[in-house]
């Protein structure tokens, strides 16, 4: 964390890409050798130079807002978005402007609001926004089959919009999912049906919006609600009769900010640094590259930035801010009320 907090207190803006349409940047997604793939509100993806921020190619194919990017972690010319079309697609960055060389889909009734690719690059995982005010679903497939073919589909382990999934960065069984019916689950997929897949369920007692896998060994996860809410789980002591909740807070913005950080008997967060002069409206999205050392964000302005250890801006001016309605607006429907649950099932 020392070696982490010196870099972030070095950062200042570097480089500022402007594009000439007005959107909005909702993700990011980074190729280590040289690219940076960007999904927008127009419903395109943008590429990028990550050094330069220049813009190389786009693709258009989508119908609906997206839900994110990911590149391949094997094979770094391709990529895949997600979106409220009901589709998956893999794209070739290799080629910018071409059609999508895979598509994904389910059932026509299925509008994805998330995705994600395990560590393995074997098996795409979706979530569903709620279907007929009932169900949502997590929808799987084998990258390797050819035609995009269904692999399976979970059911029952959500009642709302699925707004997170996300695989371990380094088990490719392991995947997290959170949804606006406010439970945060856990799954091994090497298990099989769903029931003997879920290895725990937590609540955040809000819409969930975000979900990751944290610590040293990724053994944690972290989840931040709609309404702002913290929550930290311990998934390492699963097999123990220790609690899982680490920190959990309903409005992180209430928590006092402490200069030594704190501890588990004393909630609190500590201000690593602020950066500013960059955006002139909301920041959606952000992506740190531990290699490069550099941290890229985009937001409501259309702007895309990179910030590093002592960074030059070599871009002037800011685009004005582009108040407009959201392609991706997130629902803010009342969530359901569920009690915490646990399970504990021998291999």
């Amino acid at each position: 964390m020392e070696g982490l907090e010196e870099k972030l207190k070095g950062l200042s803006l570097a480089r500022r890409s402007l594009p000439e349409e007005p959107t909005y940047l909702l993700d990011v997604a980074l190729q280590p050798a040289s690219l940076l793939a960007v999904s927008c509100s127009n419903f395109t993806i943008h590429l990028h130079n990550k050094d330069t921020l220049s813009l190389v190619g786009q693709y258009q194919g989508h119908s609906g807002p997206l839900c994110g990017v990911v590149f391949s972690h094997t094979s770094p010319d391709s990529l895949y978005s997600g979106s409220a079309d009901g589709t998956v697609r893999g794209w070739d960055v290799r080629r910018p402007g071409s059609e999508a060389v895979q598509v994904f889909k389910s059932g026509p009734s299925h509008n994805y609001c998330s995705f994600d690719l395990n560590s393995s690059d074997t098996l795409l995982c979706a979530g569903t926004e709620q279907v007929n005010d009932e169900d949502s679903f997590l929808v799987f497939w084998d990258v390797r089959k050819p035609g995009g073919k269904l692999l399976g589909v979970y059911s029952e382990s959500h009642s709302d919009d699925i707004t997170q999934v996300c695989f371990h960065p380094r088990e490719k069984d392991r995947l997290a999912s959170g949804s606006t019916d406010g439970l945060v689950n856990v799954f091994d997929l090497s298990r099989g049906g769903e029931d003997e897949a879920l290895l725990a369920t937590c609540n955040s007692d809000s819409s969930a919006g975000s979900v990751c896998w944290s610590g040293a060994e990724f053994t944690q996860l972290l989840c931040l609600s709609h309404d702002e809410g913290l929550h930290l789980w311990d998934l390492g002591q699963l097999d123990t009769d220790e609690p899982l909740t680490i920190f959990s807070t309903s409005d992180a913005r209430g928590l006092p900010l402490l200069e030594d950080g704190g501890g588990r008997g004393l909630p609190g967060l500590r201000l690593l640094r602020t950066l500013e002069g960059g955006h002139s409206s909301t920041v959606r999205c952000f992506l740190w590259d531990a290699v490069g050392e550099a941290l890229f964000t985009g937001g409501e302005d259309a702007q895309l930035l990179l910030w590093k250890p002592g960074g030059e801006e070599l871009t002037l001016g800011k685009r004005k801010s582009k108040k407009s309605e959201s392609a991706l607006r997130l629902k803010s429907r009342p969530h359901k009320k569920h009690g915490y649950q646990r399970e504990k099932k021998g291999a």
